[in-house]
């Protein structure tokens, strides 16, 4: 009898063991997954693109005249103040002169030089026949003052004298005319190098000045050389007065108003700057990306709320973040725990460690976030990545407390 109990007992014992190792073996394994809670916290939509900072007016400062070209003394980064020389333009030297020139112009010197003897001889003439017409209306002051001679002679001989002078006084100028002939045929025959340039009472030159207060941005011509009219020479400007410069894609801009807020950063500072956007220009311009892509942009100026900082100056690369939209309440999940259902998002939420397949509407989303409007409440987990393993109703354990 005894015997017979404990090979009963043993029986059941080795059923029970086997029992257990076939449920062990054959149960359903929950699947390890990566869990997220359902959050209220700040949300923000940005329009992330690259920007460049320029000073919002720069000025072009160019030659009036043509000239040569004083070398400038200032160098690039300079400040400057409004109405201070930049540098100066003088005449330019005369062109060399070939023989048959240089013949031509010593053969107009000796005509100017004969030309002055003439009228040299002819102020001869004129001063004599002057002489001659004083002394014959003394005389005949002397005689109508006796009654000897008719006031008509007198008057006649009174206006052959101022004849003469006349004469005289047209020789004179004469002389002077075909003078100043001679120094300009002489000076015609001057060749480079051969001329001054006369410094007094400054008017050799012209001074071309900073119209602003600021510093040199660049300098075109800084050696001393020929310059012609138009010509830069430098450019100037405020480093206090920055814009940013920022190509949008033509979808976002459309996105972006005046007036909304930016954010500026990576622009080398561990400061983040403040900006908001003041225009959006009307026209787009095609522009191709580095995959060959042929892309529409458009620009968007931004200014900064505060002065700029020292270190940033003119050029220099930033991130302009715009925001297009921003709450500091939203209800959010990470955007890798979203899937399409269908024509619809949804999402696995963790059940009783059951997984079970929740439709979700989504509004804003960004590249890590998205924005909840039903479908789940704050506190629910959900699960990130959903593979192909998992479906409704699956069992799931969090990977975190399993490692």
């Amino acid at each position: 009898m005894a015997s017979v109990l404990v090979k009963s007992l043993a029986g059941l014992v080795s059923a029970a063991v086997i029992g257990g190792a076939l449920y062990v073996a054959f149960r359903e394994r929950p699947i390890l997954v990566d869990l997220a809670t359902v959050t209220i916290a700040p949300l923000q939509v940005t329009v992330k693109e690259d920007g460049i900072t320029r000073i919002r007016n720069v000025y072009a400062v160019s030659s009036p005249i043509t000239g040569h070209l004083d070398r400038t003394e200032f160098s690039v980064g300079d400040e400057i103040a409004a109405g201070q020389s930049i540098a100066s333009i003088h005449p330019l030297d005369p062109p060399f002169l070939d023989t048959r020139t240089r013949t031509e112009l010593m053969a107009g010197i000796d005509a100017a030089r004969s030309s002055v003897a003439v009228a040299e001889v002819e102020l001869v003439r004129a001063r004599t026949g002057r002489n001659l017409a004083r002394a014959t209306h003394n005389r005949a002051l002397k005689l109508a003052a006796t009654n000897i001679m008719s006031p008509s002679e007198l008057e006649r001989l009174g206006g052959e004298l101022e004849l003469a002078e006349a004469q005289v006084t047209s020789a004179e100028a004469m002389i002077a005319l075909r003078r100043a002939e001679l120094a300009s045929a002489q000076a015609r025959l001057a060749q480079p190098g051969q001329t001054s340039t006369p410094e007094a009472n400054g008017e050799c030159c012209i001074d071309i000045v900073s119209p602003i207060d600021g510093i040199i941005l660049s300098l075109t011509a800084k050696s001393e050389q020929a310059a012609t009219v138009g010509q830069l020479i430098a450019e100037v400007g405020d480093p206090s007065d920055l814009e940013i410069l920022v190509d949008l894609l033509s979808a976002d801009a459309v996105k972006v108003h005046p007036g909304s807020p930016a954010l500026i950063t990576d622009w080398g500072g561990v400061e983040t700057l403040q900006a908001q956007v003041e225009r959006i220009e009307p026209s787009a311009f095609t522009k191709t990306s580095a995959l060959g892509i042929s892309e529409q942009r458009v620009n968007a100026i931004l200014a900064l709320n505060r002065p700029p900082p020292d270190d940033l100056g003119h050029g220099f690369r930033v991130i302009a973040n715009l925001i297009t939209w921003s709450s500091d309440a939203a209800l959010q999940i990470p955007v890798s725990a979203l899937y399409r259902d269908g024509g619809d998002w949804a999402v696995f939420k963790m059940d009783d460690g059951h997984a079970r397949v929740v439709p979700v509407e989504i509004e804003h989303m960004t590249d890590r976030r998205a924005e909840i409007l039903s479908g789940l409440t704050e506190g629910d987990q959900v699960i990130l990545y959903p593979g192909d393993a998992l479906e409704d109703g699956s069992l799931i354990g969090d990977r975190a407390e399993a490692d």
